[in-house]
Order: structure tokens, then sequence, then C-alpha cells
């Protein structure tokens, strides 16, 4: 894998994880009486293949909890 793709990605994941961050602490702070919030983060791939299609879906999903 090249250096460039490697750079995209983590550029890609750092900006989620701080916008994701940002969005958790403001919904708590809007919803001071929640205890525990269950998420659920996905991973899917938007890319319009066209008639080459790829050999495998590329999907993730992860889940946790995070306590107040």
């Amino acid at each position: 894998m090249e250096d460039n793709s490697r750079k995209d990605i983590r550029a890609l994941l750092k900006t989620f994880g701080v916008q994701a961050d940002e969005a958790i602490v403001q919904h708590l702070a809007r919803n001071p009486a929640t205890r525990m919030l269950k998420l659920k983060i996905s991973l899917q791939d938007q890319t319009d293949y066209g008639s080459l299609q790829p050999d495998s879906v590329l999907t993730l999903e992860v889940r946790g909890e995070i306590n107040r």
C-alpha cells in the first residue's frame, strides 16, 4: 500500500475521531440524566464501482458503551 493511501486513511480517521468526540460530549451535555450511551460506529464503502464490483464488500461495525 502506498504512503499516500495510509496518509489519507489516517487523516479521515482522525477527522472522524475529533468530530465524534465533539458530538458525543455535546450529546452528553444536552442529556445530563443519561448515565450510559450505547453506541454503534459503522464503516461502509460508498464507492460507485460501476460494473467492476469488488471481490468483497467493505463493512465494519464496532459497538461500545460510554459511561458518564
